[in-house]
This record gives structure tokens, sequence and C-alpha cells, in this order.
């Protein structure tokens, strides 16, 4: 009897230790209380209303910025300071702006430009991953094709018209081209410095963990390397961006750059105002909305985010 006493107080004792609340060395509860629940919550709040502060900081700075600038725009168009078809005022540009989507001609230009920009990038990101790879992973093409690719990278892309007319002529083709060329080599640059730049430990512990191959590159190496790979794409779709619109001033064909060289043709600075400010709207949502957006994913995923 007194065994099974024995036996029965050990696991009155074991299952008050399992469910008992956790207790520090002195006898104190170590579970949270309330309070430090509803403090923890209220920092919590501070902080996402601190977050809230920051983003509506940025914009306002954004808005005064740009008010101020729009003002100073209008002073000097007021002033007369240059003649009116040299420098024209704000609201004749931006007449030309409503007048250009009403006619639909500003959006079958932007819908042609952006066409060519989409299949061009697209064949630049696709080459360029894979030559950037082959040069990272081969001495030989590192030696010789990389060195090259360094050297033809600062070689202006206005410079490949030229060439392009010579093989393709007045065509889609050579424009296709141009644009290809012109954000092509700064892929694969930074496809193969992303490559090249990681830490030997990432291919060892993924090696140990069993990771050989494709699946070493797929699950280990590219993930790692994508913070360089954004960075060059995002430098890519900037020099493609340029490429592009140099290259439909030229060729005269249908885009924004047509649309930007008729202006000129007409004398019309409104219409090449207005022009310009479609270009460097697109430009600024592109790197916002995809660039920017991908970047700090990549930041918060990697734990790379600024502090402040």
């Amino acid at each position: 009897m007194k065994a099974v006493a024995s036996k029965m107080e050990k696991a009155n004792m074991e299952a008050a230790i399992v469910y008992a609340p956790e207790t520090v060395a002195d006898g104190r509860d170590a579970r949270p209380s309330i309070a430090q629940v509803e403090s923890t919550t209220l920092a919590a709040g501070v902080f996402a209303n601190s977050s809230v502060r920051k983003t509506a900081g940025k914009l306002s700075r954004q808005v005064i910025f740009y008010a101020v600038l729009l003002g100073i725009w209008a002073l000097l168009a007021k002033l007369k300071v240059w003649p009116p078809y040299l420098f024209p005022a704000p609201w004749s540009v931006g007449e030309v702006l409503v007048d250009g989507f009403k006619d639909h001609s500003f959006l079958i230009g932007i819908a042609a430009t952006m066409k060519r920009m989409l299949i061009g990038y697209g064949l630049s990101v696709v080459l360029g991953m894979i030559l950037g790879l082959a040069v990272a992973s081969n001495k030989f093409l590192e030696e010789t094709l990389g060195g090259l690719m360094v050297s033809l990278q600062s070689l202006p892309s206005i410079c490949w018209v030229p060439l392009a007319i010579l093989w393709f002529g007045l065509s889609e083709k050579a424009i296709l081209f141009v644009v290809l060329m012109g954000s092509l080599l700064s892929v694969t640059i930074a496809m193969e410095d992303g490559r090249k730049q990681l830490p030997k430990i990432y291919s060892m512990a993924g090696r140990n963990l069993g990771a050989n191959g494709f699946r070493l590159f797929w699950h280990v190496l590219l993930p790692a390397s994508l913070p360089y790979i954004v960075s060059g794409l995002k430098q890519g779709w900037a020099f493609a961006w340029r490429s592009l619109i140099q290259a439909e001033m030229i060729f005269l064909t249908l885009g924004l750059g047509q649309l930007l060289m008729a202006g000129r043709d007409l004398n019309d600075m409104n219409q090449v105002i207005a022009v310009m400010i479609l270009i460097v709207g697109l430009g600024y949502l592109v790197d916002g909305l995809v660039f920017r957006t991908a970047e700090r994913a990549l930041q918060n995923r990697w734990g790379l985010a600024p502090s402040a």
C-alpha cells in the first residue's frame, strides 16, 4: 500500500508540474501579466503609428516639393523670361496632355513603346542571366568574355543604331536590337557579380544538406544572389528605356520617341514637354511599382532593411 501511495503521490507531483504555471527561482509566475501584454500591444501600436507618420511625412514632403517646383515654373512663365513658344506655361502643357489622351494619340504611343520595351527587356533578362551564369561558372569565359562585356558596357546605346540599321534596316527588329544591347550587358554583369560575390559557405552548407547541381543553384545560390540580380535588372531597365526612346526618335516609328520628334518638327514646345513628362512618369511608375517593391521584399526577407 505504501508503494502504491508513493506512486500516486509522484504522479500527482508530475501532473502539478505539467499544469502549474511557469515560475522563476523565487516562486513568482513567469508568464506575462495583463499589464505586460497591454504594454506590448501599446508598443506595437506606437510602432505602427510611427510608420504611418513616416509615410505621411514622406508624401507631404514630396507634395510640397513638386508644388514649389510647379509654382516656380508658373512664375517664370508668367514673367515671360523666355518667349512662350520656348518656355510654355504649365497650364498649356496640361491642355496638351489632356488633348493627347482624349484623341488617344498618347495612349497609342504608350502602348507601342511599352510593347517594344517588354519584348526587348524580356529578351535581355533571359539572355543576360544565362550569360552571367556561364561567365561566373567558367574561368575561361570570365577571363575573355567577361572583360569584353565590361568594355562594351561603356559604349553608349546610340552607337548600336547604325549597326542595327545596316543589319535589319528601318524595321522593328532594329529597334528591338538596340533595346536588347542597351540592357543585356548590364543584366549579364549583375548576374555574374551576384554569383561570384556569394560567400562560399552558402554552397558548402547546401552541399552538406544534400543539394547538388540544379537543386543547389535553385534553392541556395539563386535566392542568395537575388539582391544583386534585382539591382542589375533595375539598372538594365533604365538603360533599355533610354535606348528605346533614342531608337524611336531616330527611326521615327510609332511611339513616344516619334511623338517627341513630331513636337520638335512642329515647333510645338508644349507637346515636347508633355511627352517628356510622360516618359519620366512611366519610368518612375515602373521603378516604384516593380523594382522598389521587389527591393523592399528582399530586404525584409533577408533582414537587410535599414533600421531607420
